[in-house]
């Protein structure tokens, strides 16, 4: 068969056509809505649009949605009505109520006016203005709204609904009140099948227990499991905790907390840092590690512990006393008159008592104490009795280069205003110290042994040893001693671990 040219591209324009018309009408295809029921129907030809006029109990469907109202203009032209008086729209997600419809057949969108009501079988949505998408089940309000279920009350300027997945986005002044809690937000999602608030602003929550702030996070209310971030600070009646990122369980009583946290007890007034926490409620501890730090105010002055980990026990009745302090690897303590270290210590502020283990230094002014084992007594923030356990060594520095030396089984330490005033040396008594004259000219060295011996010091100086047993004491010219004879065994000037301010801790 044969076809000329002019035939070809008429047939090539034809088939062009029939490519796009089922193209065409497929991306344009509306359907109409349809008119189910009415008391009374009226067509009038002076309104362009063929509009029909329809009264009493008008029920309108339109592709699964079906439109209640007690009249309404349908305009079959521009497939859109206007509704009006006890207007509600059913859907298979949501029941909408109110007194004005605007909805386009078109564009599937809603716009319901005056007491808005729109419900999902759980919640229930109430504005003066709502804007609803019958295609893709969602809703939006600008002029202020609020959505309750059983047990919640939620308020803000503006809101967006997605019908399908339960969920809500609110902005501007958002208030959400439980039982439990009331919260309020710059930016908040909520979702009303699984109780789950996400916060993306500034948030505060308020509860009996405590306050938090944060400007991220969520909170699983189901659960009563949360997340806080940025700029994270959780506060109760004595304590506070802040930090970047604060995570916490409260039907387990458990939380955590990472980097650079701070939490503050108003009662021992003792604040903890570090960049990793956990808080056991039912255990009653607090765990802080990662550059772990404590605080505490004495008298005007500040005492600051390291460890690798400290740990915190405190009543779990709610009293806040007899809390008990762990510190435990590497700790080290500098206060102005006052620095220590030991591989652990226990600090019981119920017993003002601090308890040192494994190789524990302190020192005091001029002063340096050693033993395998140290408890220091504390009474109103001061010092008042240091007992020395095992292997006891007390140096106490004479000039650069002597050392008063007091060595015993076990020792006790008398101080007063921190200053320590008399020594108590019970069991395998041993001293060496610098004797001199009123004008502070050296005499010579005293070499003294004796089971119990009673020292007494004043100005870091040995003042007067009463040997209350088996006393062996000798008077040497210094110039007689050698190096080794000024030394007790096992003495060791550790002057060189001292740490001279609170960055020091950290060495």
């Amino acid at each position: 068969m044969n076809f000329s040219k002019h035939t070809s591209i008429q047939l090539f324009r034809l088939a062009f056509i029939m490519l796009l018309f089922p193209l065409s009408s497929f991306s344009q295809r509306t359907t109409q809505i349809t008119l189910v029921d009415a008391n009374s129907l009226e067509v009038s030809n002076t309104i362009e649009g063929g509009v029909k006029r329809l009264i009493g109990d008008v029920v309108l469907e339109h592709e699964g949605t079906y439109l209640y109202c007690d009249s309404a203009y349908l305009y079959t032209d521009s497939n859109s009505v206007k509704a009006y008086s006890n207007v509600r729209i059913t859907s298979s997600s949501v029941t909408i109520n109110g007194k004005l419809l605007l909805y386009n057949g078109n564009t599937k969108i809603a716009e319901i006016f005056h007491d808005v009501k729109m419900t999902d079988g759980k919640m229930t949505l109430t504005t003066d203005h709502l804007t609803y998408s019958t295609d893709s089940n969602t809703g939006n309000y600008t002029t202020g709204g609020k959505v309750t279920d059983v047990e919640t009350k939620l308020t803000s300027q503006i809101g967006y609904y997605y019908s399908d997945n339960k969920q809500f986005f609110f902005k501007k002044n958002v208030v959400l009140v439980k039982p439990q809690y009331t919260m309020h937000s710059d930016t908040l999602m909520y979702n009303t099948g699984t109780d789950i608030s996400y916060f993306y602003g500034p948030t505060t929550i308020v509860s009996k227990e405590n306050t938090i702030y944060c400007e991220n996070g969520w909170y699983d209310t189901n659960k009563d499991i949360a997340q806080f971030n940025k700029n994270a600070i959780l506060q109760s009646k004595t304590q506070w905790l802040k930090g970047d990122s604060l995570y916490y369980d409260k039907k387990k009583g458990f939380g955590k907390a990472f980097n650079n946290i701070t939490a503050y007890d108003t009662v021992q007034k003792i604040t903890m840092k570090g960049n990793y926490a956990e808080y056991k409620e039912k255990e009653g501890t607090t765990m802080m590690t990662k550059e772990a730090l404590l605080i505490q105010n004495i008298s005007g002055d500040s005492l600051f512990l390291h460890a690798d980990t400290l740990k915190a026990y405190f009543d779990t009745a709610g009293t806040q006393q007899g809390k008990t302090l762990f510190a435990y690897n590497h700790a080290k303590f500098y206060k102005t008159d006052l620095q220590g270290m030991a591989d652990s210590l226990v600090y019981s502020f119920k017993d003002s008592m601090i308890t040192m283990y494994i190789r524990p230094v302190m020192w005091t002014d001029k002063n340096q104490l050693t033993a395998d084992t140290m408890v220091i007594h504390l009474s109103k923030n001061q010092i008042k009795q240091m007992n020395l356990y095992t292997s006891s060594f007390i140096v106490i520095q004479d000039d650069s280069t002597r050392f008063n030396q007091v060595k015993g089984k076990n020792l006790i330490g008398h101080f007063v205003e921190n200053k320590l005033k008399v020594v108590d040396v019970r069991g395998n008594g041993e001293t060496i110290y610098y004797v001199r004259d009123d004008k502070n000219k050296m005499i010579g060295v005293n070499k003294a042994i004796s089971d119990n011996l009673l020292i007494h010091v004043d100005d870091n100086k040995i003042k007067t040893i009463t040997f209350i047993s088996k006393p062996e004491a000798v008077l040497y010219p210094e110039k007689d001693l050698s190096a080794n004879d000024v030394k007790l065994k096992d003495f060791k000037w550790e002057d060189n671990e001292r740490p001279l301010d609170r960055d020091d801790i950290f060495q």
